[in-house]
């Protein structure tokens, strides 16, 4: 405590001048929650925390309640106390100025202890399986997400962003082009700055397929939970510094028909006890991860792909994985073996969408390759050609489909916990229905 103390104070001197705090808790579905208090309760929220209702890591996309096992409305809708992440303490730069933010994880306001339904606990609860291999995970996190124009059209659907150029709406993705990035230059720059302000160690920026789609990359790192922490401040910094800029950003992983999905890609090695990477030396162990991956990626679907949109990525011929397959330096699979040194030989899982949670996906994956070496299963060849052809039938395709693959896991109730599952399904079971109330336009135009 006397070391958050410091850097608390270490902090208010750097930014003498602000006026809020934001508490930040990241709830089920990946978005971030809170509340805003006045800065002069920063030095008593890193002492004591600050109560926040509990239930809110159990909510819908809209954050609604549906009373999940009892959480929420039974059992009188308690509150648990928001305690800061050491590290995560950062201004607010697209917030005028005199704002600062904290990442916080919930902890029960009787006994102290971590609430078991908070995702970074799910994922906390994984990791500590890898001590018993001897094994350290070291991952990167790449995230897509589409800048696009704040006004919707007449009916409501959204539209890329202007060019900063020409005025003139963004038509074509023009993958790789280093003048799509001069062009947004101004907000890119931004976001890249305000992410080193925040201490998220962003790397590569590339411009991506759709019209004003782009990827960041963020660095490799041995601390799995830093690495999610990041990749959740990241999509919450490239929102914020977008709107302050006059545009928005969306990380939906199919927001325009007929252009490209968002997708968040994940690069995992393992690390033994001498500091080496294990897929440098060692193929079996490689083969065995992803097996594993391969084994679990049914029942991890509805994790990946979390809501009815999520699905519209998944088809034939759009480098998104339909299948089960693996390669080598091959972007059709599902789990592909990127170009590398020996040193950095890696996964890169390719499955989920950007708006899925972090914690969860990487509590998912890291499940599938513990299960993979400890079972010492067989991944079978790699593919060489292009495996997204055709679609594996076997693979939910519909977020209903998921959750029934889900709530039938055999392999993820041994990682995440089948109460956990158990929970996660009801909301995003709740969620659907909510979402299959409403009488959709083409209904209407198909069956009046």
């Amino acid at each position: 405590m006397a070391d958050f103390n410091q850097g608390v104070k270490d902090f208010l001197k750097i930014h003498p001048n602000l006026s809020h705090l934001d508490v930040l808790i990241i709830d089920l579905c990946g978005n971030a929650i809170g509340k805003r208090l006045p800065a002069s309760s920063l030095a008593s929220v890193f002492e004591h925390g600050s109560p926040v209702c509990g239930a809110m890591q159990l909510v819908d996309v809209l954050g609604n309640t549906n009373d999940p096992m009892g959480y929420g409305f039974s059992d009188g809708d308690p509150d648990a106390y928001a305690i800061p992440i050491p590290g995560t303490l950062s201004p607010v730069p697209w917030l005028s100025g005199d704002k600062c933010q904290v990442l916080c994880e919930f902890i029960d306001a009787k006994n102290t202890s971590p609430l078991w339904y908070e995702p970074r606990q799910v994922l906390k609860k994984v990791l500590q399986k890898f001590s018993e291999l001897g094994l350290t995970p070291r991952l990167a996190v790449e995230l897509e997400f589409y800048l696009i124009d704040p006004a919707r059209d007449s009916s409501g659907i959204p539209q890329p962003a202007k060019s900063p150029r020409t005025g003139l709406t963004e038509t074509g993705g023009r993958v790789l082009s280093l003048d799509k990035l001069d062009e947004f230059d101004a907000v890119l720059k931004q976001i890249e700055d305000s992410c080193h302000s925040q201490g998220i160690p962003t790397t590569s920026m590339i411009s991506e397929y759709g019209a004003g789609q782009f990827e960041i990359n963020l660095q490799h790192q041995d601390d799995i939970m830093a690495a999610a922490d990041h990749a959740v401040l990241l999509r919450r910094a490239v929102q914020g510094v977008s709107r302050a800029m006059g545009y928005d950003a969306t990380f939906m992983s199919k927001p325009f028909a007929g252009q490209s999905g968002n997708g968040m890609h994940i690069h995992l090695s393992l690390i033994d006890r001498n500091g080496n990477n294990v897929f440098e030396h060692d193929s079996n162990t490689l083969n065995q991860s992803i097996a594993g991956l391969q084994a679990t990626m049914a029942e991890s679907l509805a994790v990946f792909a979390p809501n009815v949109n999520a699905y519209r990525r998944f088809k034939p011929d759009e480098f998104v994985p339909v299948t089960k397959d693996w390669g080598e330096n091959n972007r059709s699979v599902a789990f592909r073996i990127p170009p590398s040194d020996p040193a950095n030989r890696r996964i890169e899982h390719r499955i989920s969408g950007a708006e899925a949670n972090p914690y969860l996906v990487i509590a998912c994956i890291l499940s599938g390759i513990h299960y993979g070496i400890s079972q010492g299963l067989d991944s079978g060849n790699p593919h060489s050609g292009n495996a997204g052809s055709e679609v594996d039938e076997s693979l939910p395709s519909t977020i209903w489909q998921a959750i029934s693959a889900m709530r039938q896991a055999t392999v993820l109730p041994q990682y995440l916990g089948s109460e956990y599952l158990d929970i996660y399904c009801d909301v995003k079971q709740a969620e659907f229905a909510a979402f299959m109330e409403d009488i959709h336009t083409r209904e209407y135009e198909w069956y009046l």
